[in-house]
This record gives C-alpha cells, structure tokens and sequence, in this order.
C-alpha cells in the first residue's frame, strides 16, 4: 500500500485516480500512525515552496518524513513535492526544505544568454533526455511529459538527476538517490510515459522491483 501524504497543498484526485489505474492500494492521509503502516511514501505538490514547508513542519510532517526515509521507506515527491526534497528554495524568500538532495530550487530567469524572453511558467510537453540509469526508469524510453512550473532545481551533484528537459536552462525533470524519487512533470497527466514511471515507483514499493 502506499501512502499519499496530504498536507492540503497536493494534487490528491489525480495522483490516486493514477494508482486506482495501476489497481495500486493507497491510502490519502495527513495521520503519521497510517502512513507508517504503508509500504512507500507520494509527496505531491502544487503551490509555494515557503507554504508547503510551513505546514509540513508546523504538522511535524516535514519530520516523519525524514525518519521514515532514514528508516528504508520509498519516496516519491511530484513536482512541488520533488522541489521539496532538495536543500532550500529562493520562492518567496529562501526557505529551507526537506535535505534529502543535495541542490536549490530557482526561478527560470526568463531571459536567454543572448536577452531573449522567454515565457515562464515552463507549462506543457517537454522530451525526457536520460541521464543516469534508475528502477524508476526501467522500461521508459525518451519520450514527452507534462510540466508545470516556474522554478526548477539546480543541483552541483549531478549523481541524483536522472532524466532532463531542456527550457532554456537544463532543468532535473527525474531525481533521485537511494529509494528517494521525484519528478518535476506530473507522471500522472504525462500519459503512457508518467504512467510507466508511477508503474516503476509501484513495484518498488511492492518489492518487485530493484532499488
């Protein structure tokens, strides 16, 4: 079973219609005791960094989620809940996230090297460029996926992006380290691609799958 983590910040109908698809048991809970009795952790995220961290820590949330990390447990954050994992973020001020990555999340500048704008939100169809090989990936060839989204992580330990997408900048589409994901595209509205990927994180949790 997996534990959708609802801290009143994610896209809950989309991600656990996804898993109904995948005929995955999940539970949708902000209740640490039922979320320890699942098998692997869905942070999702939508919104601003600086609140989603203010209710994960002032819940405690942000602390059982390291713990159960710490402690083996599988994670998956999506987009805003990928942001999460790493080290800060520059939204709205800088705000400290979970330091489960390494790396800072930041805003697309909106301008090329050469003083060209460009538009942001980086919104619609992007091509996944692999990086690192990852049981999250088995089976996934390069192909397009869903983004939303106006910062992106920038990461000196490039171990941890898996996967890329160029929009003006290299942007970590897929990170990952340990049996810690996130993906920065919703897999959930990313159709046969998004749907392999959460397929990926499934049978991990499932123990069928390598970590």
């Amino acid at each position: 079973m997996i534990g959708i983590i609802d801290y009143g910040m994610g896209n809950l109908y989309s991600v656990s219609k996804a898993l109904e698809r995948l005929n995955c048991e999940y539970v949708i809970s902000s209740d640490q005791k039922k979320l320890t009795q699942t098998n692997g952790l869905i942070l999702p995220g939508v919104g601003s960094f600086r609140d989603a961290m203010h209710i994960l820590n002032e819940t405690r949330l942000s602390a059982f989620i390291r713990t159960a990390v710490q402690e083996g447990m599988p994670l998956l954050g999506i987009c805003l809940g990928m942001q999460l994992l790493f080290e800060e973020s520059e939204e709205n001020g800088r705000t400290a996230g979970l330091k489960l990555l390494k790396g800072r999340v930041v805003r697309f500048p909106g301008v090329t090297a050469t003083g060209e704008p460009y538009k942001v939100p980086h919104m619609g169809w992007n091509r996944l460029q692999f990086r690192h090989p990852s049981p999250i990936l088995a089976g996934v060839e390069e192909g397009y996926v869903y983004f939303v989204h106006s910062y992106y992580v920038d990461t000196d330990d490039d171990s941890v992006v898996l996967a890329s997408s160029i929009y003006d900048v290299d942007v970590p589409a897929v990170v990952g380290n340990g049996r810690v994901f996130g993906t920065q595209f919703h897999p959930e509205k990313s159709s046969t691609i998004g749907m392999r990927i959460l397929q990926n994180y499934v049978s991990l949790v499932e123990g069928k799958g390598s970590s």
